[in-house]
């Protein structure tokens, strides 16, 4: 029996890829000329809601499915240590100005030291002049007012020392207030929440991931084209989306991406029969505003059909004419 069955699982694995091949061959031959299909998945972009900084999560606001809109809160990160943080750079600022004040009150007796230091050193100089005063009394009056400068001096320089310590306090409140603010985490756009990763209490490093939404304003399939069809589409070209969960609809869509590359390339490509075995990757994108129509119904990895017209001059068939959900 251990010998049986892995020729069992060779055989059924042989069979459903015989049965793949042919279905898709068959889907295709039952296509007028100049129409091309092939399978594939609805795909959306994902937003990863993540932390900023390592914490403990306080709150989580959503669960899986919820529709959430720009600028939603998703979750808050405890914030109890930042605040204190917060608190005692305010409090710098607070005593930087009351420092900046008491400079200023410096200042302004400092100068007016100095004025009465010139008056009284003018008057002696005169009377120096005169011969009412020594010389030597002119000099220690000059060095009394060349105290009175250097001290003005200094409560100027002491004004600027305060200026400069409330900046220094007011960019650690600013630097703060970010942090705490980073710490509820909002949503970057409209979507749906695909996965919550995260729960209350939760520790998690810096760069954790909080919760995976889905943006459904960006939705697309992508699909693989021969070479000759590939190469015979354009950016902007009418497409046509048929999902395997609601077949009676046919949903309209763009082409929004050739690659530009072959995305199955063979070790040695020598021959045009092989280069006509490349695959190109091609996205189909569905418009926002269908999308925002049918936001509820949207989902992303459902599998389908993609159908490009690779010959701009003929018409789509009947049954692939737009046909979108009342």
């Amino acid at each position: 029996m251990k010998q049986i069955w892995p020729i069992l699982v060779i055989a059924v694995l042989g069979a459903a890829g015989a049965g793949a091949y042919w279905w898709q061959n068959a889907v295709a031959s039952a296509l007028p000329d100049g129409i091309s299909a092939s399978n594939g998945r609805i795909e959306a972009e994902r937003i990863e809601i993540a932390t900023r900084l390592a914490g403990r999560i306080a709150e989580v606001l959503v669960d899986e499915g919820d529709w959430v809109e720009a600028g939603d809160l998703i979750a808050r990160m405890d914030t109890l240590e930042l605040d204190a943080q917060l608190h005692a750079a305010q409090a710098a600022v607070r005593q930087a100005e009351q420092q900046e004040l008491q400079a200023e009150a410096l200042l302004r007796q400092r100068r007016s030291e100095l004025v009465t230091a010139q008056a009284e050193f003018d008057r002696v100089a005169k009377l120096s002049d005169d011969g009412f005063f020594s010389e030597a009394q002119a000099d220690a009056q000059r060095t009394v007012l060349e105290t009175a400068q250097a001290a003005v001096a200094a409560a100027e320089a002491g004004i600027s020392l305060a200026e400069a310590t409330i900046a220094a306090a007011e960019a650690s409140v600013e630097r703060l207030q970010s942090l705490i603010d980073d710490a509820s985490l909002t949503a970057p756009r409209a979507g749906r929440v695909q996965y919550v990763l995260a729960q209350e209490g939760e520790v998690l490093g810096a760069g954790g991931r909080v919760v995976t939404l889905t943006d459904l304003s960006d939705m697309y399939m992508s699909i693989f084209l021969s070479t000759g069809d590939a190469a015979r589409l354009a950016i902007g070209d009418e497409a046509r989306i048929i999902l395997d969960a609601i077949p009676d609809y046919v949903i309209p869509a763009t082409v929004t991406f050739v690659a530009s590359t072959a995305q199955f390339t063979p070790r040695s490509v020598e021959t045009a029969d092989e280069r006509t075995q490349l695959m190109f990757r091609v996205n189909l994108t569905i418009a926002p505003e269908i999308l925002a129509e049918y936001q509820d119904r949207a989902r992303a990895g459902v599998p389908g059909m993609g159908y490009v017209r690779v010959d701009q001059s003929i018409e789509w068939p009947d049954d692939l004419a737009v046909n979108l959900p009342q």
